[in-house]
């Protein structure tokens, strides 16, 4: 084990210094590093056994507990639950002391982790520059008190940095009123007369709070394009990753949303197959669908069929796509190959179920409780595992008679890598197309010699990125549903102006099936 000892003098009373930091769901306040904290189950922020969930600036997520917490003796301690690095069995211990004459406050800072052995140094000096020391100048910061060294921590000038640049932009491109001026939506052309129109705004990354309803400005189509007015609207994990910045398919100030169906409205010059009043659906990037109008290149653009609604159009058209290029492309699906699928009941995970099932798979199907075990059960799984009672990876196992599965489609991802590498097959394939419980972080690759396994991380705009690459997923999807062999639920339904709780209801893993956005 590792013991990090640090300590300074905060040029502050203690009081204040202690307000801060027995705050547990504070940081996101004074800590740059920090974009936004919660506190679990709605526990008290002061409560020991208390959970906060940072999502931190420059993306990643972490879990600590509140162990201990004295008022008398301003001290407390957490540790760490969940994190993007090894800080294995970290234990952090934070003391006050007045100094003198009670205008100054020692702080004393202890560490204890247990590294892996080729990361120990490189991890000893994060805690040490990226955690303490940036913590100290955070304080100092926001309490105005001057920097002892007269040094700010190197992790300290990043993440300010970053923040810096993000705020900057924002404020060049959000005019008065809250209008979004200057720039080119969605790739549309300047030309002709545009239109003002209300779109779901991410002004900065982060959680749902940072998703506003604006009025943005909108340029008449260009050349190849069509102005598409929204009737329905998929809310996908994907916009999630563009929300928070993981996946860099927007930048803020920008319109997330990469699914939707619509009514053809104007149409560009040289646009020759499609006309206003055509209904169409789209389901790739760029992003820009959360939003009452976009303009969008033609030939991206699908035609509906009479028999496909826009709402179903909306809820599954990215989910579809998505499913079949897993199956098809990623790893092709055989008869009776042992299919393995996490989180079975979300949007995704109930197409897999069902296409991996018709496909001659015997499928595994991972859930949270017994309400989506039965959902799943009736999509076709022939074996459903309740994750929060049992340990999957035995329970593969002990179903397989210990030969493991022979593919794993993982969107989970933090919280299921580990054991999803044990539940595999000798030569069997993760693919991991998600990460809906933090990312999975650095791994070692040696690892995977140990069975011969196969890691896949596919992103979805390489798969459908043109048309000669999506129409194919596309065809195959329609097909799917009008032969019955998909049967979507009915989505559920959120205003446009909503799209903070439909991100919220989404992560939080309380919903199962589709979500759309209605603009109007």
């Amino acid at each position: 084990m590792v013991v990090v000892r640090q300590s300074t003098i905060i040029a502050a009373p203690i009081a204040e210094v202690w307000r801060l930091l027995r705050d547990f769901n504070g940081h996101d306040r004074w800590h740059p590093a920090v974009s936004t904290s919660t506190i679990e189950d709605n526990a008290p922020a002061d409560m020991v056994g208390a959970v906060r969930r940072f999502r931190l600036a420059a993306g990643g997520i972490l879990r600590e507990q509140l162990l201990s917490l004295s008022d008398v003796e301003h001290r407390l301690s957490y540790c760490l639950l969940e994190a993007p690095l090894p800080l294995m069995g970290y234990v952090a211990n934070l003391r006050l002391q007045p100094v003198t004459d009670g205008d100054e406050t020692f702080w004393e800072w202890c560490a204890e982790f247990t590294p892996p052995a080729a990361r120990h140094d490189e991890l000893v000096s994060l805690v040490r520059d990226e955690i303490q020391r940036a913590g100290f100048a955070a304080i100092r910061a926001y309490l105005g008190a001057p920097d002892a060294g007269g040094v700010v921590p190197a992790g300290m000038r990043l993440a300010t940095a970053v923040t810096s640049r993000r705020v900057s932009v924002a404020a060049a491109s959000v005019g008065e009123g809250g209008s979004v001026t200057g720039r080119r939506w969605n790739g549309a052309g300047a030309s002709g007369h545009g239109v003002t129109t209300k779109a779901i705004v991410v002004e900065r990354y982060g959680g749902p709070e940072v998703l506003r309803l604006r009025d943005i400005t909108l340029p008449a189509p260009a050349s190849g394009e069509v102005r598409v007015r929204h009737t329905a609207i998929g809310v996908n994990f994907i916009d999630v990753y563009c929300r928070t910045g993981y996946f860099t398919l927007l930048t803020p100030p920008g319109v997330p949303g990469m699914e939707a169906a619509g009514v053809i409205e104007a149409v560009g010059e040289g646009v020759a197959d499609l006309r206003p009043g055509d209904r169409v659906a789209y389901a790739c990037p760029p992003v820009g669908a959360y939003s009452e109008r976009r303009n969008m290149a033609a030939d991206l653009l699908i035609r509906l069929a009479d028999d496909i609604a826009d709402d179903l159009a909306a809820a599954v058209l990215l989910k579809g796509v998505t499913a079949s290029f897993l199956l098809h492309e990623v790893h092709v699906v055989r008869r009776g190959e042992r299919v393995l699928i996490h989180a079975a009941a979300g949007g995704v995970g109930q197409f897999l179920v069902q296409w991996a099932r018709h496909l001659g798979a015997t499928v595994f199907a991972t859930v949270s409780n017994m309400e989506k075990a039965q959902l799943v059960t009736r999509l076709g799984a022939d074996h459903v595992i309740i994750y929060t009672r049992e340990d999957f990876a035995e329970s593969v196992s002990r179903l397989t008679a210990g030969q493991g599965v022979d593919v794993i489609y993982d969107a989970v991802g933090a919280d299921t890598f580990a054991g999803s590498i044990a539940a595999l097959a000798p030569r069997g394939h993760i693919v991991s197309f998600g990460q809906a419980s933090g990312a999975i972080g650095e791994q070692d690759i040696g690892a995977l010699a140990a069975k011969s396994v196969t890691l896949s991380r596919p992103n979805y705009g390489h798969y459908t990125d043109t048309p000669a690459r999506l129409a194919p997923h596309v065809a195959r999807l329609f097909t799917a549903l009008r032969q019955g062999i998909l049967t979507p639920s009915a989505p559920r339904r959120y205003p446009l102006v909503e799209a903070a709780m439909a991100h919220q209801d989404l992560e939080s893993r309380r919903t199962s099936g589709a979500l759309i956005l209605l603009p109007y």
